[in-house]
């Protein structure tokens, strides 16, 4: 085992010493050493509850002849750091949860790791950390909070909070019911209820086969919870004895498997990050080439995953489940449809780019999961799809020369073409003040620049603005381009990742007021109707970009690479 490394010989009497100084008695010297990565925090609401998760966790790993230790990792809840500059540490926070996690398994040289999650950045950090770690490890995400209501009204933190913000300004509710919408949105513990980015990133760890059966969908409040918790304890130890890996499941195959639901599902635009950033971690297309004079790495780019991936696969998957937000459908409601299980089941028999392959828990037969119970109403057959539409697109352009994306599952087919003028603004501060002044109006596209991963820095979530648009009725009448990212739970003409951002130069940079826009989701492009040479003249004068941030996120503006290459550092 690895841990021999610490505990194993005479030299190493001393570390047997402190390791029982932590509790470990001499009999369990002998057991596989594993590490609980928690991200417990009483600030995040997903994550309040992991104790209990962690306890259920170290019961089952001693049940199967372990050893469990607990340690922790930060937490970012992004509604909470949504509209303030502290979303700038959002999406910072993943790669900084990864390092977290190499620097205490491999400090300690643990045997394997269960790495318990929830929300927006942790799941992929933990995602990235076990690629590049690469000891057994499962994910056990901690599962969507129960749904809202009030007064026979069902809620959800996106449109029974943010949107409710829009509709009292338009006059359409009193402060009273804001008030009792605020207190009855989010009534328990647990990732919000839709198929925002905490569920979506879920969901795709599940997919990828990372997490037991219906671990994604199970709710943080209930009985099967803590029983995934405990199985998923028992199942680390013995991918420990079987010594199964996560570059074992991370593949092609399986990081296409998740983009083929991420699609079939139209989950959160920010997966498109993470899934890149993951298959980074995992390297996937490099060989490692040994011959008599040497060992070297080549590359073989049939094996890696980029965004050309998203974009193949975006003209063959339609969408056969719709939830929040783009429907009333509740992760709840989906978890008691048959949740993933079920959507792997019709992919697996529908799709022949949907590969079989390693998976937890219920193996795959055959390249699908068998007896699973789906519910046609919310999971349709394949063959009757909500929308032969993909949930998700990539659009190109003058505008987007290396891409962009919109969810499309969330755009109303009556404005598949959009074409508007150009309001543009420096921050999302900038835009909000002017959403809140009643200066966006129909027929506009909103321009939010220098919110990149270089420019924020930290490339920030722009659901404050976003769900403004919709809640003031201007959902299907303005539209919203960036080169920052949404959150999950954006509706509407929204258009996000631009790249090259702003503060690279990118065309974003040179749209002015009154320039048309035009966004095409049918021919999956962005452009700005303005000649060449107009935008070279503007490209002369444009001043470079200088990042004024010190700190944690003045290291990552100097790191961090673009969001077509998932804002990896």
């Amino acid at each position: 085992m690895r841990s021999d490394n610490i505990k194993k010989g005479i030299a190493r009497t001393p570390h047997r010493s402190l390791l029982m100084a932590a509790g470990v008695s001499r009999k369990n010297m002998d057991s596989p050493f594993i590490g609980i990565a928690s991200s417990f925090s009483d600030l995040v609401p997903g994550h309040i509850g992991m104790r209990d998760l962690e306890r259920q966790i170290e019961k089952g790993i001693h049940s199967a002849g372990g050893q469990a230790f607990i340690f922790g990792v930060p937490a970012v809840c992004d509604g909470i750091a949504m509209g303030h500059s502290g979303m700038r540490y959002s999406l910072p926070s993943r790669d900084l949860i990864a390092d977290c996690i190499e620097t205490v398994a491999n400090a300690h040289q643990l045997d394997g790791l269960v790495l318990l999650s929830n929300c927006d950045k942790i799941t992929p950090g933990m995602l990235i950390a076990a690629a590049r770690i690469n000891i057994p490890a499962i994910i056990v995400t901690a599962g969507p909070m129960l749904d809202g209501e009030s007064k026979c009204e069902k809620l959800s933190m996106i449109k029974g909070a943010f949107e409710a913000i829009g509709k009292y300004r338009n006059g359409e509710i009193t402060e009273e019911r804001l008030l009792e919408l605020e207190e009855a949105s989010c009534p328990s513990a647990g990732a919000c209820q839709g198929l925002y980015t905490a569920n979506t990133m879920a969901c795709l760890t599940e997919v990828i086969g990372l997490s037991l059966p219906y671990c994604a969908t199970a709710s943080a409040v209930s009985s099967q919870k803590r029983r995934i918790a405990f199985e998923s304890g028992m199942q680390i130890v013995e991918w420990v004895k079987q010594d199964v890996k996560p570059l074992d499941i991370i593949t092609r195959d399986s990081l296409r498997n998740a983009i083929i639901a991420d699609l079939a599902m139209g989950g959160s635009t920010n997966s498109f990050l993470h899934i890149l950033a993951l298959a980074n971690a995992a390297r996937l297309g490099e060989q490692k080439i040994h011959t008599a004079e040497s060992s070297k790495t080549a590359f073989n780019k049939k094996e890696e995953v980029t965004l050309k991936d998203f974009e193949e696969l975006s003209h063959k998957i339609h969408q056969f489940v719709k939830l929040e937000p783009s429907s009333d459908i509740s992760m709840t409601q989906f978890h008691n449809a048959g949740g993933i299980p079920a959507v792997i089941d019709e992919l697996a028999k529908s799709i022949p780019e949907f590969k079989g392959g390693k998976s937890t828990g219920g193996k795959y037969r055959e390249g699908k999961y068998t007896g699973v119970y789906s519910d046609k109403r919310v999971i349709h057959p394949y063959s009757e799809p909500f929308t032969t539409k993909p949930g998700l697109g990539i659009l190109y352009g003058n505008i987007a020369p290396e891409g962009s994306v919109i969810k499309i599952s969330a755009v109303d087919e009556s404005c598949y073409e959009f074409e508007g003028t150009a309001k543009t603004f420096d921050s999302e501060e900038e835009a909000m003040t002017a959403l809140e002044n009643d200066l966006i109006k129909e027929g506009d596209v909103v321009v939010i620049r220098y919110e990149g991963p270089k420019g924020g820095p930290g490339m920030r979530e722009m659901l404050a603005p976003t769900s403004l648009l919709a809640g003031k009725g201007l959902g299907t009448k303005a539209a919203l381009i960036t080169d920052g990212r949404f959150s999950g739970g954006t509706r509407g003409i929204c258009v996000g990742h631009i790249c090259p951002e702003a503060a690279n130069g990118g065309v974003i940079a040179l749209i002015k007021d009154g320039d048309k826009i035009k966004i095409d989701i049918n021919k999956r492009s962005l452009d700005l109707l303005v000649s060449d040479e107009e935008l070279e003249r503007r490209r002369r004068e444009l001043k470079p970009f200088v990042s004024k941030a010190d700190g944690y996120l003045g290291k990552y503006a100097r790191t961090v690479q673009d969001a077509s290459h998932g804002a990896i550092v």
